[in-house]
């Protein structure tokens, strides 16, 4: 044997030099695709950059005039009250679907096959499908509200802040449930049948056997399902976009939406990259949550 082809040996024998090479080509293409966009924001952020025009450092202005603006605020309430509320319906819903799917019954594949048509089918469409749904004159909500005597005159859904704010949470339910269902239904296929047939022997009830077995054994699921759909609830941009641009009264501004406005629609770069900034320390310590309890459970 050469010595080259020795010393090639011994260089990708070493364990940690090639797992060096191996990630190397997705390390450049994060580098290229997240890392530099995200130093160029940072700086951005700093500036009081204009489209079309140079940018000039101001320091920490723009977070300063971000804590006096009475819109950023209510963008910051909005942004939790959608997201709690989104994360914890599509988890109970979620819950619900994968137990149901877990049972033997006749159509049991059909049956999971159509509870994914709303996680496979594109954002923008499902979003012009439930502004459609919402609309005030013609829309199948109100038809079916009309229909069941519930309503006697049609819901301006877009018109008020309280109605406005459900319309865009009941499309993102609709299209984030079946993700906590799939990931639910998985983890129940792994549970052991003994556990449940031990705990009937002892007596145990349905709910007994849920709340002792299902949810203790499905607790990393749990923890890493909700905090993935958490992070991609904040920062959701299509759903208040599509159906409600933030409106009405900047009722459904979240801050994908009110970074959108103010650096893209006006073209001021440096405030808008300081509101989508606002988001980076919260996310941070959400995946430091998440890293810790993976570590933790391995």
């Amino acid at each position: 044997m050469s010595r080259r082809k020795i010393y090639a040996k011994r260089f990708l024998g070493r364990e940690a030099t090639l797992g060096y090479l191996l990630v190397a080509p997705a390390l450049a293409v994060i580098s290229c695709l997240v890392a530099y966009p995200f130093v160029v924001a940072i700086y951005l952020s700093f500036t009081d950059k204009i489209i079309g025009r140079p940018a000039s450092f101001v320091g920490l202005q723009n977070f300063i005039e971000l804590f006096h603006n009475s819109i950023f605020w209510q963008t910051v309430r909005n942004s939790f009250i959608y997201t709690g509320g989104c994360v914890s319906l599509k988890f109970a819903l979620g819950m619900m679907m994968a137990l149901f799917l877990n049972q033997k019954f006749k159509g049991r594949i059909f049956a999971r096959g159509l509870f994914l048509v709303s996680w496979v089918m594109p954002v923008s469409i499902s979003c012009i499908v439930w502004l459609w749904m919402f609309e005030t004159n013609f829309g199948l909500v109100n038809a079916i509200l009309r229909a069941s005597g519930i309503i006697k005159e049609n819901i301006a859904w877009f018109s008020y802040p309280s109605t406005a704010i459900l319309t865009i949470m009941t499309a993102d339910v609709w299209m984030g449930t079946p993700f906590f269902g799939v990931a639910f239904l998985a983890g129940l296929q792994t549970i052991p049948k003994e556990l449940y047939e031990a705990a009937e022997i002892d007596g145990a009830g349905s709910f007994t056997k849920f709340l002792l077995i299902t949810l203790p054994q499905l607790r990393y699921v749990v923890f890493i399902v909700t905090l993935f759909s958490t992070i991609w609830t904040f920062a959701m941009l299509e759903t208040a976009f599509i159906i409600t641009r933030g409106g009405p009264m900047n009722s459904t501004h979240l801050f994908s939406t009110l970074t959108y406005q103010i650096g893209i629609a006006l073209g001021r770069l440096g405030e808008g990259t300081a509101i989508s900034l606002f988001m980076f320390p919260i996310l941070i310590v959400l995946m430091y949550l998440e890293l810790r309890y993976v570590r933790k459970g391995a």
